[in-house]
């Protein structure tokens, strides 16, 4: 795993703006939790420090499964009533992490989802509570824990409340690297 995060590599993830435009240039190197804590606010959407962070090359899979779920369960708070099966399917994805449940297993669980994802939605939160449950089941890629935190964060509906869901992300996301 990389432990710092370089100008190269993040021209290379091909962002929407160039690294330039937020203070970052030529020759940059910096820790990973060092580059979360002094760019957290320095880029146009706090989205962008999970977009950046969820890759393979700063975190492990196993890691990155676990930070998907705890996004997916965050999301569920959201929800008065959430579906066993994506309750489930979060339980079923961290035991998979935690080497404790089987392909099969979670291949029943990301079945169970997404047919919870099949019921008319209640409302955004549900929505994003379901496909958040999904994807944390679906893969134990950067693309889960990424689609996960998106979903968990778009739940909320205001700005600000939304830019307070990915705070706590980020800060989740800054436990793995302690």
């Amino acid at each position: 795993m990389k432990k710092e995060i370089t100008y190269n590599d993040l021209v290379a993830m091909n962002p929407c703006y160039t690294p330039d435009e937020i203070g970052i240039t030529k020759g940059f190197k910096m820790p990973v939790v060092e580059f979360i804590k002094e760019y957290r606010d320095k880029v146009k959407s706090k989205y962008d420090i999970i977009w950046v962070i969820c890759r393979n090359d700063y975190m492990t899979d196993k890691d990155l499964r676990l930070f998907a779920v705890w996004c997916a369960r965050e999301a569920l708070k959201l929800v008065d009533n959430p579906d066993e099966r994506s309750i489930n399917a979060c339980d079923v994805a961290e035991r998979y992490a935690n080497g404790e449940a089987t392909d099969d297993e979670l291949t029943a669980a990301r079945a169970a989802a997404r047919a919870a994802a099949r019921v008319s939605a209640r409302d955004a939160a549900w929505d994003a509570a379901r496909d958040a449950a999904r994807d944390a089941a679906w893969a134990a890629s950067r693309d889960a824990a990424w689609a996960a935190s998106r979903d968990a964060a778009w739940a909320a509906s205001r700005v600000s409340a939304r830019d307070a869901a990915w705070d706590a992300q980020i800060d989740k996301l800054i436990t793995y690297f302690k």
